[in-house]
């Protein structure tokens, strides 16, 4: 038996499409246990009580991976990182069945490998890298194999989810993005990605705010999220540094330093249309955990 935890993940971060990613603290908690035969599952809708679910899916992959047989499992889930809500429910599901897997047979594969072993899952690092790896990670996929870094943030950097009380699945998302999109435009996001990546290091919060700006997704799947332009708004006039989508929503995220923004944006999210949660995390610097 072996309980592992996952720390929920933020993705492309402005301009990093499908690029950047960040780990944060709100996790899920997953314990595996080995069975003769069949799936139990115990914490979890109905509807992913299957071999179809993600845990599972990941590992066979790693016993894929070590040429081991697929054994029966009982799954017990703690799940508090929201579902379809642009915050990685999807990679920690992966990241927990993947590092489970690998740390009942010995741990043979460092967290790399397996974000090389189970990233075909989901088609692009962005968040698994962060989920397995911890911290601000950039990726890529080159010729079918993962590329991750990690990089430095600013300690005194805050991250704060304003998450509604809708879903939005990244197929819908994704979707929504155009198949071509002008040259000037994909310069815009590759100049500002790469100045960002600096200034969430060094802290400086002028250029954090004109590089954390997007034309590659935020446009089209801004248009999704009911109440987007009101939240942005609200945010940016109590004071965020800087406002994205996480992921492909419906959260939205705000950096910010200190604690004034958190306290000025209690005071109206009840002016906000529909139903939404403030919610500030911790970045988490280590990923996936067996504990």
């Amino acid at each position: 038996m072996v309980t592992v935890r996952v720390p929920a993940t933020t993705a492309n971060i402005g301009p990093g499409f499908d690029t950047f990613g960040c780990a944060l603290a709100l996790y899920n908690t997953l314990t595996f246990e080995e069975t003769p035969s069949g799936y139990i599952f115990i914490g979890c809708d109905e509807a992913y009580q299957n071999e179809e679910n993600l845990a599972v899916v990941a590992y066979r992959k790693v016993m894929d991976a070590m040429g081991l047989p697929m054994p029966g499992l009982s799954v017990t889930i703690r799940a508090d990182i929201p579902v379809c809500r642009g915050l990685g429910s999807s990679a920690a599901m992966i990241a927990a069945g993947a590092s489970a897997a690998n740390a009942l047979h010995g741990s043979p594969y460092t967290p790399l490998e397996l974000l090389g072993i189970c990233n075909d899952i989901e088609g692009h690092p962005d968040n698994l890298a962060p989920a397995l790896l911890g911290g601000l990670v950039t990726s890529y996929v080159d010729d079918g194999i993962p590329v991750a870094v990690r990089y430095a943030l600013h300690p005194e950097l805050r991250f704060t989810a304003l998450i509604p009380d809708f879903e939005l699945s990244t197929h819908l998302a994704r979707s929504a993005l155009p198949k071509q999109v002008p040259f000037a435009d994909a310069v815009f996001n590759v100049s500002r990605a790469a100045v960002l990546l600096k200034a969430l290091e060094t802290g400086d919060r002028a250029i954090i705010a004109r590089s954390l700006q997007d034309r590659l997704h935020q446009p089209f799947r801004g248009k999704l999220i009911a109440g987007y332009e009101e939240v942005r708004d609200m945010a940016l006039s109590c004071g965020c540094t800087a406002f994205c989508i996480s992921g492909a929503g419906p959260t939205l995220l705000c950096l910010s330093f200190g604690e004034a923004f958190e306290q000025e944006m209690a005071k109206h999210m009840e002016e906000l249309p529909g139903r939404w949660r403030m919610l500030p995390m911790a970045v988490d610097h280590t990923g996936v955990q067996v504990v």
